[in-house]
């Protein structure tokens, strides 16, 4: 994993900023900016897309994820998530299952419109702990 003090969070920060006053969110009103930083030094950026089949909505850290994967990398070292207040929103449950599928760990830096005052820095073994991970499926057949 990297470590939190080694990544420059100001540029995933600009980006996810950036992506999120682009999010479409006319249900919750709740828009949500995510950036991936991938181990290549490239910033995957997605925002959250709502649907009226609320099922089909997609949170923008999946966003991001695929945006990473469609650019044809599959290591994240580091995310950052951008909400509204009062307080640093997380990733849901189903964000954090799809980050374990390419990251063991990594820091995940939480905060509020880009306030420095309203942000933390947690990790996705903390938020995510004893998680499934690939390596818990049985083995294939010969």
């Amino acid at each position: 994993m990297s470590k939190a003090t080694d990544v420059v969070w100001e540029a995933l920060e600009e980006a996810a900023l950036e992506v999120q006053a682009r999010a479409y969110c006319p249900y919750s009103e709740y828009p949500v900016g995510a950036a991936i930083l991938g181990r290549s030094g490239r910033i995957y950026a997605g925002c959250n897309v709502e649907n009226a089949a609320y099922g089909h909505s997609i949170c923008a850290e999946r966003s991001a994820i695929m945006q990473m994967v469609a650019a044809g990398e599959r290591e994240p070292i580091a995310v950052l998530v951008v909400t509204r207040g009062p307080k640093a929103g997380s990733p849901c449950g189903a964000c954090r299952q799809m980050l374990v599928e390419f990251a063991e760990d990594l820091p995940i830096r939480l905060m509020v419109n880009g306030e420095p005052e309203r942000t933390r820095t947690t990790s996705l073994a903390e938020l995510l702990p004893d998680a499934f991970r690939p390596d818990s499926l049985l083995p294939k057949k010969s």
